[in-house]
Order: C-alpha cells, then sequence, then structure tokens
C-alpha cells in the first residue's frame, strides 16, 4: 500500500512539476502582467485610392478592441505597448466574372501595416501587413455600399492585429 501510495505521490508531483504558469483571459489576451499601458498612434492613410476615413475609423476601432478587452491603461506616448501603422492599400477588383466576362461581384481589399513594439518584453516586437476584403454585386456602385464594406473590412483588420499584438495566435 506505502509502494502505491508513494508512487501516486510521486507521478501527480512529475506531472504538476512540468506545469508553468500561463496567462490566460477570458478575452484571449496574453498579456504579463507587468504590461500596464498602451499607446495607439494614428494609422496614416498612404493607399493611392483615397477613403478620408478610413485611417480613423481603423485608429478608433483598435483603441475600441484595446478598451474592451484589456485592462490596458491607453496613454498618448510612451506606452509599454505601441502600436502604429498605415493603411497601405485600397483597391477594389473583379472577384467574379459571367460567361459574358462581365464582372457579376466586386471585391474591395484593405491592406494595412501595424508595426508593434513592447517595451518590456522587445522579443515580441513585429512588423506586418495585413489584408482584409469584402465582396458586393457588381450592379452596386462602390459608393453605394462602400461605408458598410469599410466597417466589415476594419473589423476583420483590427480582429488580425489584436491577435497578433496581444493574443498572440
Amino acid at each position: 500500500m506505502k509502494k502505491i501510495l508513494a508512487a501516486l505521490v510521486l507521478t501527480a508531483s512529475l506531472l504538476l512539476g512540468g506545469c508553468s504558469i500561463v496567462k490566460y483571459s477570458f478575452s484571449g489576451t496574453s498579456i504579463d502582467p507587468s504590461v500596464k499601458t498602451v499607446t495607439i498612434n494614428y494609422f496614416e492613410y498612404k493607399a493611392l485610392k483615397v477613403n478620408p476615413s478610413l485611417s480613423n475609423d481603423l485608429t478608433e476601432a483598435m483603441k475600441d478592441k484595446f478598451r474592451k478587452l484589456t485592462k490596458l491603461e491607453q496613454v498618448e506616448m510612451d506606452g509599454d505597448l505601441e502600436l502604429s501603422g498605415a493603411v497601405t492599400g485600397y483597391e477594389v477588383r473583379a472577384a467574379a466574372v459571367t460567361a459574358n466576362e462581365v464582372a457579376a461581384m466586386n471585391r474591395l481589399t484593405v491592406t494595412a501595416s501595424l508595426k508593434f513594439t513592447n517595451r518590456k518584453f522587445p522579443e515580441e516586437d513585429f512588423e506586418q501587413s495585413f489584408s482584409a476584403y469584402s465582396d458586393y454585386d457588381s450592379n452596386n456602385s462602390l459608393d453605394a455600399v462602400e461605408a458598410s464594406l469599410c466597417e466589415e473590412i476594419v473589423q476583420k483588420l483590427i480582429e488580425d492585429m489584436f491577435n497578433a499584438s496581444v493574443a498572440q495566435w
């Protein structure tokens, strides 16, 4: 009986001893507790085709995402984490062509760059390009659907950027 008990204690200690503390949260973030602040800079607009509100929409959506899903204090400069970037692409292309070689669906694609800086853990720094798109019926003009498409695309971009930076997916 003592041997079985000793074996169980040894097995349990080996199993528990191999575990490490991992940072989990309900939002899916993996932020070290020593990180307290974040600076989210304005996303500049550098694409050739102009959308006057996209940079602001992207910046505000990023701030909103961090406000809702983290406990980080947003500061104007020198945050423990810093995000900056730019809208680098904004284009419409045919997504589906009919037998008459006419576009049945068009695709709006937005590309944005992100520079992520972690002042506490510089090994987590990165620069990456993200892209998202939304398709729309070619019977509609871009002007008619642009606002709703951009809203959908911004949400996709923010989700990807957020996950890459603090959820580390």
